[in-house]
């Protein structure tokens, strides 16, 4: 499976963001995720979503900001960004993990390039 992250962009505090991540073969039996990661910091985890969509989990300083979804016929899944403040601001990465339920950690198999998110004050 390969992945590919993009819809990211330069945005004003407040604006709204939706980057996608469509991959390569049919991910329906794959928990997705996606996490960020600021310069000189860890990736961290913001949100992941089971293969069959029933089930979610999210970073808990982004729930009710951010929203995670999949199109399985697209394959291909994506992240609602709402109300965007200059601390969202990194690289978003998706990933992949042939599994049906979610993973809030970094154990996945596959992960995409990363799209940059930066937005300004």
């Amino acid at each position: 499976v390969q992945l590919q992250a993009s819809g990211g962009g330069l945005v004003q505090a407040g604006d709204s963001l939706r980057p996608s991540c469509a991959a390569s073969g049919r991910i329906r039996s794959y928990a997705m995720g996606w996490f960020r990661q600021a310069p000189g910091k860890e990736r961290t985890f913001i949100a992941t979503i089971s293969s069959s969509g029933s089930n979610t989990n999210y970073l808990e300083s982004v729930k009710g900001q951010f929203t995670i979804s999949r199109d399985v016929a697209k394959n291909t899944v994506y992240l609602q960004m709402n109300s965007l403040k200059p601390e969202d601001t990194a690289v978003y990465y998706c990933a992949a993990r042939y599994t049906g339920s979610i993973i809030t950690s970094t154990q996945y198999d596959y992960w995409g390039q990363g799209t940059q998110v930066t937005v300004s004050s």
